[in-house]
């Protein structure tokens, strides 16, 4: 089955949300897991997949991906991009629309009422798109990280590089599997391919600017 464009896709996403968008009655949280769900579910209607290969291609349980689609599970920062890199749907598709409906001011920058915004609720961050959509060679966030949150419990590696800085409080980045408490102002820079995650077991939310080059899209 030929490939449905990213426009055609979205399109069929905006019609599954308005099916699946949960009632007043529901809880935020509950939104935003039900968007994820609609997109993963729609990308993967598009390229005519079974759950299950899809689960072949991301190394995700059937089980996993169907709780995703659903919106009962929110997926980790690890699984949100396995996801994105199988179906190759750019990440930004996963995030929430901006708040604002005015026109850019340029394809080059994002106003801060603009930034899209997504929330892994289950792991608690929230991350945030510094950079406009379109890039394939460098992506900026803002991560928000609860106090008890993390990237997830698994250490992750990929191909490419990250960099970041703290902005508030304190986190403690594990590269190698050895954590490294980092406070204000602290800054760092490693290979993805060195396992790492992030966690703030700390009683304060934890800002940080994490930049990530992405792995390069094969065919």
């Amino acid at each position: 089955m030929a490939k449905m464009s990213a426009d055609n896709t979205l399109g069929s996403l905006a019609a599954e949300l308005a099916v699946d968008e949960p009632d007043a009655a529901n809880s935020e949280d509950s939104a935003h897991d039900l968007r994820m769900g609609a997109v993963v579910r729609a990308f993967r209607g598009a390229r005519g997949w079974p759950i299950a290969e899809l689960a072949s291609r991301t190394g995700l349980s059937v089980g996993m991906i169907s709780q995703i689609e659903r919106g009962l599970s929110t997926p980790s920062l690890r699984s949100l991009r396995l996801l994105s890199a199988a179906l190759e749907a750019p990440i930004a598709h996963f995030f929430d629309p901006p708040t604002t409906t005015a026109a850019p001011v340029s394809p080059h920058i994002v106003r801060v009422e603009d930034r899209q915004s997504l929330q892994l609720n289950k792991t608690g961050v929230v991350k945030m798109s510094l950079v406009p959509p379109g890039g394939e060679t460098v992506e900026m966030w803002e991560f928000r990280i609860a106090p008890n949150g993390s990237s997830g419990g698994d250490l992750l590696n990929q191909e490419g590089e990250k960099a970041g800085v703290v902005l508030a409080g304190r986190i403690n980045l594990w590269i190698d599997n050895t954590p490294t408490v980092l406070k204000i102002g602290d800054s760092f820079r490693f290979s993805s391919l060195l396992q790492h995650k992030l966690e703030n077991p700390f009683k304060d939310e934890a800002r940080i600017i994490w930049v990530v080059t992405p792995p390069i899209r094969r065919a």
